[in-house]
């Protein structure tokens, strides 16, 4: 790659990338064969593995015991894990720092350093059947009895939950002088009142599944809400933020592979007497796709790098949605190119343009939906204008 990168995210990017070739793309088929599972002795070198390349704890200071990565590293690494199917990518525990900053030291000894080191795993119960990317319109409740809060509501595409033992739990306190206000909650999924209600089979197939979870006057204690009532709905947008970046980095590195797979296949398709590639419309296609490469590519490591310089939060929002927008659109685009351009082949399960048609499709959806990132940009534009944006 010809970007300028800073010498030490330039070797996690080659680290991270021949891990991915090594230990990952092999897998693909396999695990689309067998629901996104792969034998449980490769999996536990595939987590072994992905530790040696630096994969875990890419946000967590080292004096945590984490990797202490810029944005712009985690944006580097994420990228590669992009170009491998399955989810095979979702292989080490990354919890985020502001966990270290909203959690008290009792929450982080009891849930952020167990999942750092991989004793313990999380999941996020905060979408609901008439709340999606609305968060404000959730309808889960919190209601404080004593030193206890009540906690009912029904939580739709908790993803990881199968493979987690704790949960982040988003609800609107119930009454009192926040009442109307979110907070968020430790819940463990052994605590009486949580059940699972249905796991649904989706698009993908991926080793992490998406429940859908009722909570029935769950009882926990105070000390397992994060923060202050009424913090919740900052810590949501700190995790938006965050991974939206990520996803734009993931789908970058899709559509890299996607046009490297379909340009080698073109180059070997003898079409009417010529190499497919020799086509101009099958040219275009791989032009057109590689030029919005390019342009995701730049808005994400800028992005990443202006975070790392302390760009201004609600810049930083803002500038994250247009990056997970343009980048997701740009990532489907590309798929269906290259589903065209394989043809009938494009269509089979083994292909990687199948594959990543398929799962490419959610990015546009989950941590906010293209419409709700159109409407975050257009507010920070209307807000404070073009150039804080672009400028």
């Amino acid at each position: 790659m010809t970007l300028p990168l800073p010498p030490r995210a330039r070797e996690i990017q080659a680290r991270v990338r021949a891990f991915v070739d090594a230990e990952l793309i092999p897998w693909e088929v396999h695990a689309e064969m067998h629901d996104g599972l792969v034998p449980e002795d490769a999996w536990t070198r595939i987590k072994e593995k992905a530790i040696e390349a630096g994969l875990d704890n890419m946000d967590m200071p080292v004096a945590l015991g984490g990797r202490g990565y810029t944005t712009l590293e985690q944006a580097v690494a994420q990228e590669q894990t992009g170009r491998v199917t399955n989810a095979l990518g979702w292989c080490a525990n990354n919890p985020q720092k502001w966990m270290l900053e909203a959690c008290s030291p009792e929450q982080i000894d009891r849930w952020i350093k167990p999942l750092m080191s991989g004793a313990r795993h999380e999941c996020y119960a905060i979408t609901e059947a008439e709340a999606g990317s609305d968060v404000d319109a959730i309808q889960s409740t919190a209601r404080r009895e004593g030193d206890h809060y009540v906690l009912n509501g029904e939580k739709w595409h908790v993803t990881s939950a199968n493979l987690s033992d704790y949960m982040f739990f988003q609800a609107k306190i119930a009454d009192g002088p926040n009442k109307g206000a979110h907070a968020l909650f430790f819940v463990d999924h052994d605590t009486p009142g949580v059940e699972i209600v249905r796991t649904p089979a989706y698009t993908h197939n991926y080793r992490a599944h998406h429940p859908i979870y009722r909570f029935t006057d769950v009882r926990v204690p105070v000390s397992h809400r994060i923060g202050a009532e009424g913090d919740g709905m900052g810590f949501t947008y700190a995790w938006f933020r965050h991974e939206r970046l990520m996803i734009a980095a993931r789908c970058c590195g899709s559509a890299e592979r996607l046009i490297d797979e379909a340009t080698t296949f073109a180059k070997s398709r003898i079409v009417f007497g010529k190499p497919l590639a020799e086509q101009q419309a099958v040219q275009f296609m791989l032009a057109d796709s590689v030029t919005e490469l390019f342009a995701a590519r730049l808005m994400t490591y800028e992005t990443a790098r202006a975070i790392d310089a302390g760009a201004d939060v609600k810049t930083a929002h803002a500038q994250c949605s247009m990056v997970k927008l343009y980048a997701s659109e740009m990532a489907g685009r590309v798929a269906d190119r290259a589903v065209q351009i394989f043809g009938g082949r494009g269509y089979m399960r083994e292909n990687v343009a199948e594959r990543f048609y398929r799962e490419l499709r959610v990015d546009r959806i989950w941590e906010g939906a293209s419409e709700i990132q159109r409407i975050i940009i257009a507010n920070g534009l209307l807000k404070r204008g073009a150039e804080s944006l672009v400028g």
